[in-house]
């Protein structure tokens, strides 16, 4: 089976319910350099929450995970209000005697009473935490598909999108290539006729000549720059090739790429190939863009 190169772009939910219990998960991803999880969730959940993150670390490897869990038991054995007594009495003691007080013929009427925090506790028994993680797991198993099948889909374009930009800058170098020798040629002609007007068509001294030509093409010499960049372009083809988690070797690969064609634009004094180590520049900037969002 071919591997994947996978975007670290994507979004999925996942739900999972019985009669009456409904659990959603939601999880969205994007660049980032490390895996980093970031999960809401709420308090009934808190002691599956390493258990969650091995699981998402079993499937993803890189990128910021943002995990939202909303959870919601409509059970009515669910809920229970208890009244505090002693507190309700104290209450309805204090109003009493503020109304004497103050001469008030009204009574507190039970609505007022009711708005009072801590006469009524309302709490909920303890879930079962063996069904509550099936529940959960099972959501997030299904928000994990979505999202695995969105970031391949996304990392098959950016794959394409970068082999079509390495196809550019193979084109450019062989343009460069085949150019390069004609650039030593035309220094050597240019330098020619230069000493030979500030001589008044003296006779030149060949040795002296061929020695600043020759050091000249050694100087401008990029062929071992331009063996490198073709390198690095064949090891980034076969990287993303073998898929995985290439991200970041993808981008040392292309911080290689970058420097070989600074190499060749310093060398060269030639206005086309500075033209072309440009373009070269460009794409590489490209391809760096999107490495960012590979796994």
């Amino acid at each position: 089976m071919k591997a994947m190169v996978l975007s670290m772009t994507g979004f999925g939910r996942g739900k999972a319910k019985d009669d009456s219990r409904e659990l959603t998960i939601e999880l969205k991803t994007v660049n980032h350099r490390y895996l980093d999880i970031s999960l809401r969730m709420p308090r009934v959940m808190n002691a599956l929450e390493e258990d969650l993150r091995k699981r998402i670390r079993q499937s993803l490897s890189r990128g910021r995970v943002e995990v939202s869990v909303t959870y919601k038991n409509t059970s009515q054995d669910q809920i229970a209000v208890t009244l505090n007594e002693p507190v309700a009495e104290a209450y309805y003691t204090a109003y009493l005697a503020l109304a004497e007080k103050f001469h008030l013929k009204s009574k507190p009427e039970l609505s007022v009473l009711a708005d009072i925090n801590d006469i009524f506790t309302v709490s909920e028994p303890e879930e079962d935490e063996i069904f509550l993680a099936e529940l959960l797991f099972s959501a997030l198993d299904d928000a994990l598909k979505v999202v695995l099948e969105m970031r391949k889909k996304e990392g098959e374009f950016l794959a394409k999108d970068i082999m079509k930009r390495c196809r550019i800058i193979n084109q450019l170098v062989d343009s460069i290539e085949e150019s390069s020798p004609a650039v030593v040629e035309e220094y050597q002609k240019k330098l020619e006729q230069r000493l030979k007007e500030l001589l008044n068509n003296t006779e030149l001294e060949e040795s002296r000549f061929q020695t600043e030509v020759a050091y000249f093409a050694d100087r401008s010499n990029i062929t071992e720059e331009i063996i490198r960049l073709r390198s690095h372009l064949i090891q980034l083809a076969e990287t993303i090739e073998k898929g995985g988690s290439i991200g970041r070797k993808l981008d040392f690969i292309v911080q290689e790429m970058n420097r070989e064609a600074n190499t060749i634009g310093s060398k060269s004094s030639d206005v086309a190939i500075s033209g072309q180590v440009v373009e070269i520049k460009s794409e590489i900037e490209k391809i760096r863009e999107q490495i960012q969002n590979i796994e």
